[in-house]
């Protein structure tokens, strides 16, 4: 058996077309500025890869690079500028070190990565509001590829603010059983082969062997990692000999992260 593809820029061009239609009827472009301090590489190709998407969903992306050595008093005080004059602001992580207190200045009403502590507030609480890209994604994904969660036993390997967490409250929010497995965890294996759904968002190559896997289950790898034969997820390739499906690295979360960054911005001026 040889997984079925869930292909995430297909996914991602329907949405994208959705969000033509949208802006369209807005009157004026969304505004999006992207901060960026210093000369992180995988920084530069990440914007590159929004900045293209905001052209193509009609996005008025503005890119602010900053030296690395920038004072934080400088970076907050550009943060609160962008608050009074764009619907959106993100700023590209990794940050260096001393300038994480800058992610605080901006406004929630702003914050179109979903990070702020009044963002995340509203996703326990099941309010409406900005949601962080890459669980937002993952769950568009899984919907519109056929996969729905509802009353899948799910499995997250991750438990990181920015996927593990905030994708386990969207699932339990659909009626999914959630399990959340990280490095404390005794038998890791013992909990993926349970899976119905397994997310597999560590960090680390190769996080999941087929062994470790229900046969049929859908897999979902958000994994980026950059080796000397290329970006790789973090599943091993046998897996997709186990799982009925899986997303590919590269083209599957990927493209749906900057999607939905984008529809956040969106929602941002609408709203």
């Amino acid at each position: 058996m040889s997984a079925a593809i869930i292909d995430g820029r297909a996914v991602a061009a329907t949405i994208e077309s959705e969000l033509q239609a949208r802006v369209a009827r807005l009157g004026s472009a969304p505004r999006l500025a992207v901060v960026q301090v210093g000369n992180d590489p995988a920084s530069t190709s990440y914007i590159r890869a929004k900045s293209r998407a905001a052209e193509r969903v009609g996005v008025e992306l503005t890119h602010h690079h900053l030296p690395a050595n920038i004072p934080l008093g400088e970076l907050e005080a550009l943060v609160e500028r962008l608050n009074s004059s764009e619907h959106g602001i993100i700023i590209q992580l990794p940050l260096p070190d001393g300038l994480e207190p800058a992610l605080a200045r901006i406004a929630p009403a702003r914050d179109v990565d979903g990070f702020h502590p009044e963002n995340l507030g509203k996703l326990l609480r099941g309010e409406p509001g900005l949601r962080p890209c890459t669980p937002a994604g993952i769950m568009e994904l899984l919907e519109r590829s056929g996969h729905s969660p509802a009353g899948k036993n799910a499995v997250i390997v991750g438990r990181s603010n920015i996927v593990g967490k905030p994708l386990a409250v969207m699932l339990t929010q659909v009626n999914a059983t959630v399990t959340v497995c990280h490095t404390g965890t005794a038998d890791l294996a013992h909990h993926t082969r349970q899976a119905e759904l397994l997310v597999v968002a560590a960090g680390r190559p190769n996080t999941v062997t087929p062994e470790m896997v229900r046969p049929g289950a859908t897999v979902i790898d958000v994994g980026v990692n950059r080796t000397k034969g290329g970006l790789v997820g973090d599943c091993a390739p046998g897996v997709a000999e186990v799982a009925g499906a899986l997303t590919p690295v590269p083209g599957g979360v990927g493209p749906m992260t900057v999607t939905m960054l984008m529809a956040n911005t969106v929602a941002a001026q609408a709203d």
